[in-house]
């Protein structure tokens, strides 16, 4: 199986590169876009017994800091 999990800032948190990223895309003479927000993908590839409680549990303790980030976890 594999799972793939979004980690994102949280609300409120600066997020110095996705204003880079921004500001990057308005010099390339993209318009319209207020906002970035950059975040990460993780994809992990695990026996069928790996439930989602323990994809949680890994993102809690290793994968996302939840001081600042939010994790989303998508499984096939």
């Amino acid at each position: 199986m594999k799972s793939r999990i979004f980690v994102t800032l949280k609300n409120g948190v600066l997020d110095p590169q996705g204003k880079a990223i921004h500001h990057a895309l308005e010099g390339l003479g993209f318009a319209g876009v207020s906002d970035v927000r950059a975040g990460r993908l993780i994809e992990i590839e695990h026996d069928e017994n790996v439930s989602k409680a323990d994809l949680e549990e890994m993102s809690r303790k290793l994968l996302a800091n939840m001081v600042i980030e939010n994790f989303e976890i998508e499984s096939n």
